[in-house]
Order: C-alpha cells, then structure tokens, then sequence
C-alpha cells in the first residue's frame, strides 16, 4: 500500500471516530469500521441531575532534592482547600464558590466551572510524607516535597 493511501485510511478513521463521538445517534449506521461498534457515547450510568466534581488541572516536576505539584486555584480560599497525602498518594480537592448569583434571571454564557473539585494522584518518586510544604499565592497552590534519596547502585566485585 503506498503511502500516501495510508494517510488517507488513517485521516478516514480519525473522521469516523469522531463521528461516533459527535453523533446523537449512538446506533451511527454510516460507521463501518469494528471497533466503532464498542464506542459509546456519553456516559449511561451518570445521571444528569447529579453534579460532577470537577478536575484540577496540576503540573508536577522535580529538582534535584523536592518534588513540586503546582495547582491553579484562582478564587478558592484557604478555608475552602483540603490537601492530604498517604502511601504516597496525593489528593487535593475543595470548593469554587461562585457568589451570589441567585438574582441571575438568565444565564447568556456560562463557561467557568464552580463547585466541588479533587485530584488525586500518584507521585512519580518516594517523597518524605512529614516533610511538606503548601503554599497559596496568586490564586496557585504550591506543595512542596522533600524527596527520598535513592541509594545508587554499587559494584559488586565478583571473586
């Protein structure tokens, strides 16, 4: 197959994936390809009426003695932020209050994301768990970990 043709059949699968995905019909008969058959759409054991919690988005990066997480938490109040850290698992999460917006007779555009949110994840390096540091500055969440120093492999000398 040239490939030029390859390109094409891979563009032709990138359309009818996300055709499948775009379709109000979950039953998309214009869809030819196998796979498509196990592709839902939506979620049918999430009920509309109950609110998601919202994901925090987090960067994670190391210097040579800390691991850094940072979060953007614009509008959330300390009081607000709960951060916890077991087994080497850490989990942020709290509460955006949007205010008072109960005179709002009519919503033209709501895009912000208020409410509930928490992120739990697992850190890439063993860290000493006592050892932390949280700081909220500017709206961003900095948590600060003292990492484990790996003990680096020795020579064995054979005799």
């Amino acid at each position: 197959m040239a490939r030029g043709q390859k390109q094409n059949d891979d563009l032709l699968m990138e359309d009818e994936l996300a055709a499948a995905f775009l379709s109000d019909d979950s039953s998309n008969d214009d869809v030819s390809n196998d796979a498509s058959e196990n592709v839902q759409v939506g979620d049918s054991n999430w009920d509309e009426d109950e609110p998601m919690p919202g994901q925090l988005a987090v960067d994670v990066y190391e210097t040579d003695t800390r691991l850094i997480v940072k979060a953007r938490t614009a509008g959330v109040n300390k009081s607000d932020l709960d951060v916890s850290i077991s087994d080497g698992i850490l989990t942020i999460s709290g509460t955006l209050s949007s205010g008072d917006d109960s005179d709002a007779t009519q919503w033209h555009i709501q895009e912000c994301y208020w409410g509930e949110f928490s992120r739990t994840l697992a850190l890439p390096v063993p860290v000493k768990e006592d050892e932390v540091e949280a700081v909220l500055k500017d709206g961003v969440l900095t948590i600060g970990f003292t990492k484990v120093k790996q003990e680096q492999a020795r020579k064995i000398e054979i005799m």
